[in-house]
């Protein structure tokens, strides 16, 4: 272990996460909201911790090992988590106390969009601008940001991305050098953010509303201007855009850098996550537009654009709404909310257990099927025509197990709480999915529930960004040993 590597990084960090509290102040100059000192107080304070910390060890030339990427990943994405919130508690508006705003805050920042607040409409242009931008920094992660734009983190910067980056995968770089690979991946990202405000301004979205909810649209985060959300506007166009948004964020970044790089759309064709992927949300949308038109819920156009919309919104864990699918009947329930746990794909900014994951379950699950029936062949498992590694599938395994166990004692910790079953399932599976809306109680809100589920579920929401293994490694003894 690298002590004061790890506090060299974190405090560095910090420093950067303070320069984001800007624009929100520029924001509130511009509609003079009133609420600029609130933000610059909480810039002070970040930033002077964030000095803090870095000051003692900022001539030490450590090294960080992979160890301590993951300790970094887990301390700064709680202290960030903690420090997000500030704002929420300084501000006069909303009037959230500790709990709730840190709440939000890690919400924002791990993309779930489960919310606290009532009368989204009625916040100040700054505080809304905020709540979005805490989900766009989160989407990608502000780690890989660090390591892209931070040269003093080229040294230990694998580790921090392979800590940070979601997916069984991690191995891979798009370019030789990893702050390359992390500019890559960022510029794809703002590439996708400002094509989603160009086309939400062209659909008929007022600018404000463009910007905040592309910035949540492509991070995969759900947070809206709105209370009503998306259907706020009850603009079919604006719907559509925000589907095809959805789904491209859903896919892997990686896949998006072939396909530029190569100019060739067709790489999206060969790859079997992808296939898979657009086979699931397809076959999704046609089962919940049929149950929605004959269970006279909606006619044929209105159950196309509705059933269409949810699926991809909860497909991707996105979580934003057109309707209240949480009163639709129970069977398109509970559909939409086991979409979420397959989630988007690996390395893209959804949550969910990933369709590689599932994917890959499935081809082991006909092997040992087929090793019944010829118990001495030779069956690799196979992507394409690439055999997978035997330690991808025995991680995959070993992740869902956790992952199974760790929702079964959350789920049992939020009952014991006094949460009914209903609303206990689905909200610890609306936050390790990084979903957000869930149903029974956690319908519209989250403000219902009481302190101690709230921070049951700001740990499901960062096991879930931090993807299990990240997070609970932490809590091995042998992580500790030298």
């Amino acid at each position: 272990m690298k002590p004061f590597a790890v506090q060299k990084v974190l405090g560095l960090l910090l420093m950067l996460f303070s320069l984001s509290l800007i624009p929100p102040v520029l924001v509130s100059l511009g509609y003079r909201d009133g609420t600029v000192l609130p933000f610059l107080i909480a810039f002070a304070l970040i930033a002077s911790t964030g000095l803090l910390i870095l000051l003692p060890v900022l001539r030490r030339k450590d090294e960080l090992r992979l160890r301590d990427g993951f300790l970094v990943v887990v301390l700064f994405w709680t202290v960030l988590g903690l420090s997000g919130s500030l704002p929420f508690i300084l501000a006069g508006k909303p009037h959230l106390s500790v709990t709730d705003a840190v709440f939000e805050s890690i919400s924002g920042l791990t993309t779930t969009g489960a919310t606290v607040i009532l009368g989204i409409d009625e916040l100040p242009p700054s505080i809304l601008y905020y709540r979005q931008q805490l989900q766009w920094l989160g989407g990608m992660g502000i780690i890989v940001l660090a390591v892209a734009v931070l040269p003093m983190l080229g040294i230990g910067g694998m580790q921090l991305y392979r800590a940070e980056t979601p997916g069984p995968i991690k191995d891979s770089k798009l370019t030789p050098r990893i702050t390359e690979t992390a500019k890559a991946l960022w510029y794809i990202y703002l590439g996708l953010t400002i094509a989603c405000i160009i086309a939400y301004r062209i659909a008929g979205m007022p600018l404000f509303d463009a910007v905040g909810h592309a910035f949540s649209t492509v991070a995969i985060g759900g947070f809206s201007t709105h209370d009503a959300s998306i259907g706020f506007f009850d603009n079919t166009a604006i719907e559509m855009v925000a589907v095809v948004f959805m789904l491209l964020s859903g896919v892997n970044f990686a896949l998006h850098f072939m396909a530029w790089n190569r100019r060739s759309p067709a790489v999206y064709l060969h790859d079997s996550e992808f296939r898979f992927y657009f086979f699931l949300m397809s076959a999704s949308s046609v089962v919940v537009t049929l149950a929605l038109y004959y269970t006279d819920t909606y006619w044929w156009s209105e159950a196309f654009t509705q059933g269409l919309f949810q699926v991809v919104s909860i497909g991707t864990t996105t979580g934003f709404t057109t309707a209240e699918f949480y009163i639709w009947p129970p069977f398109l329930q509970i559909l939409l909310l086991f979409a979420s746990f397959v989630g988007g794909c690996a390395g893209s900014t959804g949550g969910g257990i990933k369709v590689i994951r599932f994917l890959l379950l499935i081809k082991q699950g006909l092997r040992e099927i087929a090793r019944l029936i010829h118990p001495s062949a030779q069956m690799p498992v196979r992507m394409g025509s690439k055999i997978v590694n035997h330690r991808v599938v025995d991680a995959i395994w070993g992740f869902f197990s956790l992952y199974v166990a760790s929702f079964t004692v959350m789920y049992l910790a939020l009952a014991a709480t006094g949460i009914d079953l209903l609303t206990s399932f689905s909200a610890v599976a609306a936050c390790i999915n990084n979903l957000g809306p869930g149903l029974a109680r956690v319908g519209a809100s989250y403000a219902d529930l009481h302190d101690p589920a709230k921070w049951i579920l700001c740990f499901a929401m960062l096991l879930g960004r931090l993807e299990i293994f990240t997070l609970l490694v932490l809590l091995s003894p042998a992580f500790w040993r030298r």
